[in-house]
């Protein structure tokens, strides 16, 4: 992860959203309707973001997540970050 030629913010310990974000792959969150009620889906499977981020909220790490869910891809993660980095902002932004 880069600090996007801010390097007084990487030696502050702030990261840009831009390097926080960056690689992550937007196209694996699905929102289909009827699936879990239209909520945001990883790559249209039944675990919605909200699950993943309640699981690492609650203590579990990537690799226990991927243990209890082996369809689940590593790559998955970035995008549940950054999926729900966007909408956080989007709603601060209101």
């Amino acid at each position: 992860m880069g600090c996007g030629g801010n390097a007084a913010w990487c030696m502050a310990g702030i990261i840009p959203f831009m390097a926080a974000t960056e690689g992550a792959d937007l196209s694996r969150i699905k929102t289909i309707p009827g699936l879990r009620s239209g909520q945001p889906c990883i790559r249209g499977l039944r675990v919605t973001v909200w699950d993943v981020l309640d699981m690492l909220a609650g203590g579990m790490t990537e690799d226990e997540i991927l243990d209890d869910y082996p369809y689940l891809e590593k790559a998955d993660f970035p995008a549940v970050y950054a999926y729900a980095s966007q909408v956080g902002r989007e709603r601060v932004s209101r």
